[in-house]
């Protein structure tokens, strides 16, 4: 039998996001070509036909894809046909700004529990989320079968919780903290560091024009 959610390129992972994005503001439920759905995302349309039939025949040359049974497909292909228990490690101003976006539970990412080992937060709700001490992170974590969390703790601090997070389940991390953590071969860890990012722009803006 076929698996729904085969393997792919990580170049490709991205892309399948922007065209079930896509799909999912799209009006018309009936069919829509690759060439709408390039003008709709900015691919192009010899690329988005490359990505989809990576996974299979679909669509009809000529007419195009059925919207919903593609926006299914992708959505099982990327895993995000269900909903995600999340947890949050660090709810200083970037962890309380994470925790208020809406974005992520109309994708299916439910911060589920949240930590700090700030005597202030612990206690209080953010987005009726309780803020629980740091000590209670493996408890909660393995009860509630979290495998996905975000980390947005200091660098000196990131380490030592993505190591308790591993050794209680959690599988696939997004981490904040400016620091390359070690992680194992059945984890994911991607890294963003904000800094780089503004740095990336700052040189676009120095560069000689």
């Amino acid at each position: 039998m076929e698996s729904l959610r085969p393997k792919i390129s990580r170049s490709v992972i991205p892309r399948l996001s922007v065209y079930c994005r896509a799909l999912v503001a799209y009006k018309d439920s009936g069919v829509i070509s690759s060439d709408k759905l390039s003008e709709l995302t900015g691919r192009t349309a010899a690329q988005i036909r490359r990505d989809i039939a990576y996974f299979g025949q679909f669509g009809t040359p000529g007419k195009g894809y059925v919207v919903e049974e593609l926006k299914k497909r992708i959505l099982e292909i990327l895993g995000i046909n269900r909903i995600w228990d999340v947890a949050l490690v660090g709810a200083g101003n970037l962890g309380a700004a994470l925790l208020s976006y809406k974005g992520f539970k109309e994708q299916g990412f439910n911060i589920a529990a949240a930590f700090d080992n700030d005597r202030n937060k612990i206690g209080k709700k953010l987005r009726n989320v309780p803020i629980r001490h740091i000590k209670e992170l493996s408890r909660v974590v393995k009860n509630k079968k979290i495998q996905m969390a975000i980390i947005a703790v200091p660098a000196e601090e990131a380490q030592k919780v993505i190591d308790t997070l591993l050794k209680n389940g959690v599988r696939a991390i997004l981490n904040f903290a400016p620091i390359r953590p070690a992680g194992g071969a059945s984890t994911e860890i991607i890294n963003i560091d904000l800094s780089i990012e503004l740095e990336k722009l700052a040189h676009f803006l120095n560069r000689p024009k």
